[in-house]
């Protein structure tokens, strides 16, 4: 597996969005705020907020070490946190282990926050490819997917009333994530971004070949759940959902 360097986020746009990244351990996450909105305390809000997510799940794990390990769907313990509850559900509908669903849960958790606590009109929560999003005016998404020719090529429309929505991406062949597949990109749309981050990771271990491609879209169809997907294998791309594909030079 390669590690990319988030490069990728020299692409999204200074003018659009005021933004500042926070990290705690291993978590890395980049978030953007339209200017009118900003204010300097969000950065110590969001950081309050991921330590507390990550300290409150790494002590239940510690308690529940199946849960952290598995690669299969389980079942949580009794007491565990609302949001071990949420990405085991995910994991079970996307057939993946929970931990599969922790950068996305995370990106939703925190922006939920920020839009409880500030008055704001644009938000982007990225971690690791998988975006929480809420929008007053439409925004292109360009995809990242390694070595793939397509990479950068096309991205998603996302309309403003089809947001707050979570778009999260899995790739076998970028990024330190564990993949079994060999997908230089998955992107999954769901209204919940801890389920897209699983299906994301799901549906990517399915890809072993671009000839795959056209036989994993059609099983997105399957979960009412899916608002986008979007798959690239080398030069292969399948796409289906409400999200109007873009050309991009």
């Amino acid at each position: 597996m390669i590690f990319e360097p988030r490069t990728y986020r020299n692409s999204f746009s200074k003018e659009r969005f005021q933004s500042f990244v926070i990290t705690y351990k291993d978590s890395d996450l980049w978030i953007g705020i339209d200017h009118d909105s900003y204010q300097e305390e969000m950065a110590k809000e969001a950081l309050k907020k991921l330590t507390s997510l990550r300290e409150e799940l790494e002590a239940y794990v510690a308690d529940d070490s199946f849960f952290k390990k598995s690669l299969k769907p389980c079942e949580t313990k009794e007491g565990a946190p609302e949001m071990a509850k949420r990405m085991a559900d995910a994991a079970k509908k996307a057939g993946v282990g929970p931990m599969a669903a922790v950068a996305g849960m995370f990106s939703e958790l925190i922006g939920k926050m920020l839009l409880e606590n500030f008055s704001i009109d644009e938000l982007v929560v990225e971690n690791g490819g998988d975006v929480f999003l809420k929008l007053q005016n439409p925004l292109i998404m360009s995809i990242f997917a390694g070595e793939s020719p397509l990479s950068g090529m096309v991205g998603l429309e996302i309309l403003a009333e089809q947001t707050p929505v979570g778009i999260c991406t899995s790739a076998g062949t970028v990024g330190p994530s564990m993949s079994f597949g060999k997908a230089d990109a998955v992107m999954i749309a769901c209204k919940e971004t801890a389920l897209a981050d699983a299906f994301a990771t799901g549906f990517g271990n399915l890809i072993k070949k671009p000839t795959d491609v056209e036989k994993v879209l059609k099983r997105t169809e399957r979960f009412d759940e899916i608002i986008s997907a979007v798959l690239i294998c080398e030069d292969q791309i399948g796409i289906r959902g409400e999200f109007e594909m873009k050309l991009l030079s």
